[in-house]
């Protein structure tokens, strides 16, 4: 009887770069995250337009 195969498992390794893309009315943002994977957030153009505020206040 043999044992069961398992896929090996893949390492995680950076997902790419930062991407914001414009999907119908809504925009996506992948964020690659440490240890791998990436978050996905979905948004309004309003709500993208105020991250962009707070992120260049918090940056200066």
């Amino acid at each position: 009887m043999r044992g069961d195969n398992m896929a090996a498992m893949k390492p995680r390794t950076g997902d790419g770069p930062l991407e914001v893309t414009k999907e119908g009315r809504g925009i996506v943002m992948r964020v690659p995250l440490e240890g791998g994977g990436r978050l996905v957030v979905e948004m309004t153009p309003d709500e993208a337009n105020a991250l962009s505020t707070a992120l260049k206040s918090a940056t200066g």
